[in-house]
């Protein structure tokens, strides 16, 4: 009983941080998703100590566990595109395509920079 309380507290937590971005998105009228700001709050919370890993790492990780199950009706929603992706497929497929290239080249440059900053010189 405890333990399952615990998941509905640590989700309901992420769950305020995701609508807290929501809210920041509408209100600034930002250009980037409420959901992407959600994480950056999360992000920083965990970063200052304010919000531990401890308090939502059990939720989390249920969550992850299930990640597929939650793009099932993204899946179905896309189905009625299917003009769209006859029509221009190929665009879509290299926008894609080049899109998970230059974030997998960024995110290898910027590990490759913390990893080097992070160790002490002379090698492990």
């Amino acid at each position: 009983m405890a333990q399952g309380l615990r998941f509905i507290v640590q989700i309901a937590l992420l769950w305020v941080i995701y609508q807290l971005g929501n809210w920041v998105a509408e209100k600034s009228h930002l250009p980037i998703p409420g959901n992407v700001l959600g994480m950056i709050i999360l992000f920083l919370l965990l970063l200052t100590g304010i919000v531990r890993i401890e308090w939502i790492e059990e939720g989390a990780d249920l969550l992850l566990k299930h990640l597929a199950f939650f793009f099932i009706p993204i899946a179905v929603g896309l189905m009625q595109w299917i003009g769209l992706f006859q029509l221009s497929g190929v665009q879509l497929l290299v926008s894609i395509v080049l899109g998970t290239a230059v974030c997998v080249m960024v995110m290898n440059s910027v590990t490759t920079l913390l990893v080097r900053f992070h160790l002490p010189k002379g090698g492990v």
